[in-house]
Protein backbone atom coordinates (compact mmCIF):
# COMPACT_ATOMS: atom_id res chain seq x y z
CA UNK A 1 0.00 0.00 0.00
CA UNK A 2 1.37 3.38 -0.98
CA UNK A 3 1.72 5.92 1.83
CA UNK A 4 -0.47 8.98 1.50
CA UNK A 5 1.26 11.99 0.05
CA UNK A 6 0.28 15.45 1.31
CA UNK A 7 -1.51 17.74 -1.14
CA UNK A 8 0.79 19.42 -3.59
CA UNK A 9 -0.97 22.75 -3.18
CA UNK A 10 -1.38 24.61 0.08
CA UNK A 11 -1.13 28.19 1.26
CA UNK A 12 0.46 29.51 4.43
CA UNK A 13 -0.48 32.37 6.72
CA UNK A 14 2.19 33.57 9.14
CA UNK A 15 1.12 35.88 11.95
CA UNK A 16 4.06 38.17 12.64
CA UNK A 17 2.40 41.04 14.49
CA UNK A 18 1.87 41.49 18.20
CA UNK A 19 3.50 43.72 20.76
CA UNK A 20 6.01 41.17 22.21
CA UNK A 21 5.44 42.58 25.71
CA UNK A 22 7.34 39.70 27.34
CA UNK A 23 10.35 40.63 25.19
CA UNK A 24 10.17 44.23 26.29
CA UNK A 25 8.56 45.29 23.02
CA UNK A 26 11.43 43.95 20.90
CA UNK A 27 10.90 43.16 17.23
CA UNK A 28 10.35 39.47 17.88
CA UNK A 29 10.14 38.26 14.25
CA UNK A 30 13.51 39.93 13.66
CA UNK A 31 15.27 38.38 16.66
CA UNK A 32 18.02 36.09 15.38
CA UNK A 33 18.48 32.46 16.32
CA UNK A 34 21.33 30.69 14.58
CA UNK A 35 22.12 33.83 12.60
CA UNK A 36 18.65 33.99 11.03
CA UNK A 37 15.60 36.04 12.01
CA UNK A 38 12.83 33.95 13.56
CA UNK A 39 10.50 34.97 10.73
CA UNK A 40 12.93 33.71 8.08
CA UNK A 41 13.22 30.38 9.88
CA UNK A 42 9.44 29.96 9.78
CA UNK A 43 9.29 31.00 6.12
CA UNK A 44 11.87 28.33 5.27
CA UNK A 45 9.70 25.68 6.92
CA UNK A 46 6.69 26.54 4.74
CA UNK A 47 8.66 27.09 1.55
CA UNK A 48 6.42 24.58 -0.25
CA UNK A 49 3.37 26.82 0.02
CA UNK A 50 1.93 28.14 -3.22
CA UNK A 51 1.19 31.47 -1.55
CA UNK A 52 2.66 32.62 1.74
CA UNK A 53 0.98 35.55 3.44
CA UNK A 54 2.73 37.34 6.29
CA UNK A 55 0.41 39.46 8.40
CA UNK A 56 2.65 42.31 9.53
CA UNK A 57 4.28 45.44 8.21
CA UNK A 58 6.59 44.72 5.24
CA UNK A 59 10.27 44.04 5.97
CA UNK A 60 13.18 42.35 4.18
CA UNK A 61 12.73 38.58 4.25
CA UNK A 62 14.43 35.56 2.72
CA UNK A 63 11.74 34.70 0.17
CA UNK A 64 8.88 36.24 -1.74
CA UNK A 65 5.71 36.66 0.32
CA UNK A 66 2.43 38.54 0.22
CA UNK A 67 2.04 41.15 2.95
CA UNK A 68 -1.26 41.78 4.69
CA UNK A 69 -2.40 43.82 7.67
CA UNK A 70 -5.43 43.58 9.94
CA UNK A 71 -7.59 46.66 10.28
CA UNK A 72 -6.91 48.27 12.64
CA UNK A 73 -3.29 47.11 13.13
CA UNK A 74 -2.87 45.31 16.41
CA UNK A 75 -6.41 43.99 16.31
CA UNK A 76 -5.44 40.57 17.61
CA UNK A 77 -4.88 37.08 16.19
CA UNK A 78 -8.37 36.50 14.76
CA UNK A 79 -8.37 39.80 12.91
CA UNK A 80 -4.86 39.02 11.63
CA UNK A 81 -5.84 35.53 10.52
CA UNK A 82 -8.87 36.88 8.69
CA UNK A 83 -6.68 39.44 6.90
CA UNK A 84 -4.25 36.76 5.84
CA UNK A 85 -6.89 34.31 4.64
CA UNK A 86 -8.26 36.90 2.24
CA UNK A 87 -5.12 36.42 0.13
CA UNK A 88 -5.31 32.61 -0.02
CA UNK A 89 -7.18 30.28 -2.36
CA UNK A 90 -5.92 26.77 -1.53
CA UNK A 91 -8.15 24.20 0.14
CA UNK A 92 -5.62 23.67 2.93
CA UNK A 93 -3.92 26.47 4.84
CA UNK A 94 -0.99 26.19 7.23
CA UNK A 95 -1.26 28.78 9.99
CA UNK A 96 1.93 29.63 11.87
CA UNK A 97 3.27 32.14 14.33
CA UNK A 98 6.55 33.88 13.50
CA UNK A 99 8.43 32.78 16.61
CA UNK A 100 9.04 29.06 16.00
CA UNK A 101 12.82 28.52 15.88
CA UNK A 102 12.70 24.74 15.41
CA UNK A 103 9.81 24.39 12.98
CA UNK A 104 10.94 22.31 10.00
CA UNK A 105 9.43 21.43 6.66
CA UNK A 106 8.94 17.86 7.85
CA UNK A 107 6.61 19.06 10.61
CA UNK A 108 4.60 21.16 8.15
CA UNK A 109 4.29 18.21 5.78
CA UNK A 110 3.23 15.98 8.66
CA UNK A 111 0.37 18.31 9.55
CA UNK A 112 -0.77 18.46 5.93
CA UNK A 113 -0.56 14.70 5.51
CA UNK A 114 -2.76 14.08 8.56
CA UNK A 115 -5.54 16.43 7.48
CA UNK A 116 -7.15 14.81 4.39
CA UNK A 117 -7.40 11.37 6.00
CA UNK A 118 -9.56 12.62 8.86
CA UNK A 119 -12.89 14.38 9.30
CA UNK A 120 -11.18 17.12 11.30
CA UNK A 121 -11.30 20.79 10.41
CA UNK A 122 -7.65 21.09 11.34
CA UNK A 123 -4.58 19.33 12.70
CA UNK A 124 -2.44 21.14 15.24
CA UNK A 125 0.69 20.45 17.25
CA UNK A 126 0.74 20.10 21.00
CA UNK A 127 3.69 21.28 23.06
CA UNK A 128 5.80 19.56 25.71
CA UNK A 129 3.04 20.11 28.30
CA UNK A 130 0.31 18.75 26.02
CA UNK A 131 -1.16 22.18 25.31
CA UNK A 132 -2.70 22.95 21.93
CA UNK A 133 -0.70 25.24 19.65
CA UNK A 134 -3.27 26.53 17.13
CA UNK A 135 -0.59 28.63 15.41
CA UNK A 136 1.36 25.51 14.47
CA UNK A 137 -1.41 23.88 12.48
CA UNK A 138 -2.95 22.99 9.13
CA UNK A 139 -6.62 23.77 8.55
CA UNK A 140 -9.32 23.38 5.96
CA UNK A 141 -9.68 26.92 4.70
CA UNK A 142 -13.45 26.72 4.41
CA UNK A 143 -13.76 25.79 8.10
CA UNK A 144 -11.66 28.79 9.11
CA UNK A 145 -13.67 31.16 6.94
CA UNK A 146 -16.96 29.78 8.22
CA UNK A 147 -15.87 30.13 11.85
CA UNK A 148 -14.46 33.62 11.38
CA UNK A 149 -17.61 34.82 9.63
CA UNK A 150 -19.80 33.48 12.46
CA UNK A 151 -17.68 35.19 15.11
CA UNK A 152 -17.61 38.47 13.23
CA UNK A 153 -21.38 38.43 12.88
CA UNK A 154 -21.91 37.57 16.52
CA UNK A 155 -19.48 40.13 17.95
CA UNK A 156 -19.68 42.93 15.43
CA UNK A 157 -16.12 42.23 14.24
CA UNK A 158 -13.01 40.24 15.15
CA UNK A 159 -10.88 42.90 16.81
CA UNK A 160 -9.68 41.85 20.24
CA UNK A 161 -11.14 38.35 20.14
CA UNK A 162 -8.83 35.54 21.33
CA UNK A 163 -7.90 32.68 19.05
CA UNK A 164 -9.61 30.11 21.26
CA UNK A 165 -12.98 31.57 20.27
CA UNK A 166 -12.34 30.16 16.82
CA UNK A 167 -10.65 26.86 17.69
CA UNK A 168 -13.33 25.98 20.26
CA UNK A 169 -15.81 25.60 17.42
CA UNK A 170 -13.59 23.42 15.20
CA UNK A 171 -13.05 19.67 15.11
CA UNK A 172 -9.33 19.33 15.68
CA UNK A 173 -6.85 16.46 15.48
CA UNK A 174 -3.54 16.67 17.27
CA UNK A 175 0.09 15.70 16.75
CA UNK A 176 2.46 15.80 19.71
CA UNK A 177 5.55 17.70 18.61
CA UNK A 178 7.25 19.64 21.42
CA UNK A 179 10.15 20.63 19.16
CA UNK A 180 8.16 22.13 16.29
CA UNK A 181 5.77 23.85 18.69
CA UNK A 182 8.47 25.46 20.84
CA UNK A 183 7.91 29.21 20.63
CA UNK A 184 9.92 32.16 21.87
CA UNK A 185 7.90 34.37 24.16
CA UNK A 186 10.71 35.45 26.51
CA UNK A 187 14.43 36.14 26.38
CA UNK A 188 14.93 32.90 28.29
CA UNK A 189 13.20 31.10 25.41
CA UNK A 190 15.52 32.84 22.96
CA UNK A 191 18.56 31.80 25.01
CA UNK A 192 17.30 28.20 25.14
CA UNK A 193 16.82 28.13 21.37
CA UNK A 194 20.25 29.62 20.69
CA UNK A 195 21.89 27.08 22.99
CA UNK A 196 20.05 24.10 21.52
CA UNK A 197 21.07 24.70 17.93
CA UNK A 198 24.71 24.65 18.99
CA UNK A 199 24.45 21.25 20.63
CA UNK A 200 26.44 18.50 18.96
CA UNK A 201 23.42 16.68 17.60
CA UNK A 202 21.91 19.76 15.97
CA UNK A 203 24.64 22.19 15.02
CA UNK A 204 25.52 20.72 11.63
CA UNK A 205 21.94 20.54 10.33
CA UNK A 206 21.27 24.02 11.68
CA UNK A 207 24.38 25.42 10.01
CA UNK A 208 23.64 23.81 6.65
CA UNK A 209 20.07 25.13 6.77
CA UNK A 210 21.32 28.60 7.63
CA UNK A 211 23.85 28.63 4.79
CA UNK A 212 21.30 27.40 2.24
CA UNK A 213 18.86 30.05 3.40
CA UNK A 214 21.52 32.77 3.28
CA UNK A 215 22.62 31.78 -0.23
CA UNK A 216 19.11 31.24 -1.54
CA UNK A 217 19.68 27.55 -2.22
CA UNK A 218 16.56 25.39 -2.15
CA UNK A 219 18.20 21.99 -2.36
CA UNK A 220 18.07 18.90 -0.17
CA UNK A 221 21.36 17.02 -0.31
CA UNK A 222 22.79 14.06 1.53
CA UNK A 223 25.15 15.81 3.92
CA UNK A 224 26.52 12.44 4.99
CA UNK A 225 27.88 11.89 1.48
CA UNK A 226 29.61 15.27 1.52
CA UNK A 227 31.05 14.69 4.98
CA UNK A 228 32.41 11.32 3.89
CA UNK A 229 33.94 13.01 0.84
CA UNK A 230 35.58 15.68 3.02
CA UNK A 231 36.98 12.99 5.32
CA UNK A 232 38.37 10.94 2.45
CA UNK A 233 39.93 14.01 0.84
CA UNK A 234 41.49 15.11 4.13
CA UNK A 235 42.88 11.67 4.98
CA UNK A 236 43.76 10.44 1.52
CA UNK A 237 45.18 13.64 0.04
CA UNK A 238 45.77 16.48 2.52
CA UNK A 239 43.70 18.23 5.15
CA UNK A 240 43.18 21.44 3.12
CA UNK A 241 41.83 19.30 0.28
CA UNK A 242 38.56 18.75 2.19
CA UNK A 243 36.93 22.20 1.85
CA UNK A 244 38.36 22.78 -1.62
CA UNK A 245 37.06 19.45 -2.88
CA UNK A 246 33.56 19.98 -1.53
CA UNK A 247 33.52 23.43 -3.15
CA UNK A 248 34.48 21.92 -6.51
CA UNK A 249 31.82 19.23 -6.13
CA UNK A 250 29.23 21.93 -5.53
CA UNK A 251 30.43 23.87 -8.56
CA UNK A 252 30.32 20.76 -10.76
CA UNK A 253 26.86 19.86 -9.50
CA UNK A 254 25.64 23.36 -10.25
CA UNK A 255 26.87 23.12 -13.82
CA UNK A 256 25.13 19.74 -14.14
CA UNK A 257 21.76 21.09 -13.09
CA UNK A 258 22.15 21.47 -9.36
CA UNK A 259 19.65 18.83 -8.23
CA UNK A 260 20.39 16.25 -5.49
CA UNK A 261 21.30 13.62 -8.08
CA UNK A 262 23.93 15.91 -9.59
CA UNK A 263 25.43 16.54 -6.15
CA UNK A 264 25.50 12.83 -5.36
CA UNK A 265 27.10 11.94 -8.70
CA UNK A 266 29.81 14.61 -8.40
CA UNK A 267 30.52 13.59 -4.80
CA UNK A 268 30.77 9.94 -5.80
CA UNK A 269 33.32 10.74 -8.50
CA UNK A 270 35.42 12.88 -6.18
CA UNK A 271 35.29 10.27 -3.41
CA UNK A 272 36.44 7.56 -5.79
CA UNK A 273 39.33 9.77 -6.88
CA UNK A 274 40.35 10.45 -3.27
CA UNK A 275 40.30 6.74 -2.50
CA UNK A 276 42.41 5.97 -5.58
CA UNK A 277 44.83 8.68 -4.49
CA UNK A 278 45.15 7.10 -1.04
CA UNK A 279 45.52 3.59 -2.45
CA UNK A 280 48.29 4.76 -4.76
CA UNK A 281 50.20 6.22 -1.83
CA UNK A 282 49.81 2.99 0.11
CA UNK A 283 50.99 0.96 -2.87
CA UNK A 284 54.03 3.20 -3.30
CA UNK A 285 54.92 2.90 0.37
CA UNK A 286 54.51 -0.86 0.21
CA UNK A 287 56.68 -1.12 -2.89
CA UNK A 288 59.41 0.98 -1.28
CA UNK A 289 59.38 -1.20 1.82
CA UNK A 290 59.58 -4.39 -0.24
CA UNK A 291 62.46 -3.01 -2.33
CA UNK A 292 64.38 -2.25 0.85
CA UNK A 293 64.49 -5.93 1.87
CA UNK A 294 64.34 -7.74 -1.45
CA UNK A 295 67.34 -10.01 -2.13
CA UNK A 296 68.88 -9.47 1.30
CA UNK A 297 70.21 -12.68 2.96
CA UNK A 298 68.46 -13.77 6.11
CA UNK A 299 69.70 -11.75 9.08
CA UNK A 300 71.11 -8.94 6.89
CA UNK A 301 69.82 -5.43 7.41
CA UNK A 302 71.43 -3.42 4.67
CA UNK A 303 71.25 -3.23 0.89
CA UNK A 304 73.66 -4.30 -1.84
CA UNK A 305 75.61 -6.35 0.68
CA UNK A 306 76.54 -3.36 2.78
CA UNK A 307 75.34 -4.93 6.02
CA UNK A 308 77.30 -8.18 5.58
CA UNK A 309 80.42 -6.25 4.57
CA UNK A 310 80.11 -4.02 7.59
CA UNK A 311 79.63 -7.01 9.85
CA UNK A 312 82.82 -8.58 8.52
CA UNK A 313 84.87 -5.41 8.92
CA UNK A 314 83.29 -4.19 12.12
CA UNK A 315 81.86 -1.09 10.39
CA UNK A 316 78.32 0.15 11.19
CA UNK A 317 75.81 -0.62 8.43
CA UNK A 318 73.80 2.24 6.90
CA UNK A 319 70.21 2.40 8.18
CA UNK A 320 68.05 0.62 5.63
CA UNK A 321 65.09 2.83 6.52
CA UNK A 322 66.85 5.94 5.22
CA UNK A 323 65.45 5.51 1.71
CA UNK A 324 61.91 5.44 3.08
CA UNK A 325 62.32 8.24 5.60
CA UNK A 326 59.41 10.70 5.75
CA UNK A 327 59.78 13.64 3.42
CA UNK A 328 62.48 12.03 1.25
CA UNK A 329 61.43 10.86 -2.20
CA UNK A 330 62.86 7.47 -3.17
CA UNK A 331 63.89 8.96 -6.52
CA UNK A 332 65.58 12.05 -5.07
CA UNK A 333 68.98 12.54 -6.71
Amino acid sequence: MTAYQPPAVYDAVVLAGGSARRLGGADKPGVRVGGRPLLDRVLAACAGARTTVVVAGPRPVSRAVTWAREDPPGGGPLAALDAGLRHTTAEHVVVLSADLPFLAGTAVRGLLAALPGSDADGVLCTDADGRDQPLVAAYRARALRRGLAALAAGHGGLTGLPLRRLTAGLRLARIADPVASFDCDTWDDIATARARIREHGHVLDEWISAVKDELGIDLDVDTGVLLDLARDAAHGVARPAAPLTTFLVGYAAGRAGGDPRAVAEAAHKATALALRWAEEEEETAGTAASAGTAGTPSGATGTDGAASHGAASGATAPDAATDAAPGIRPDAG
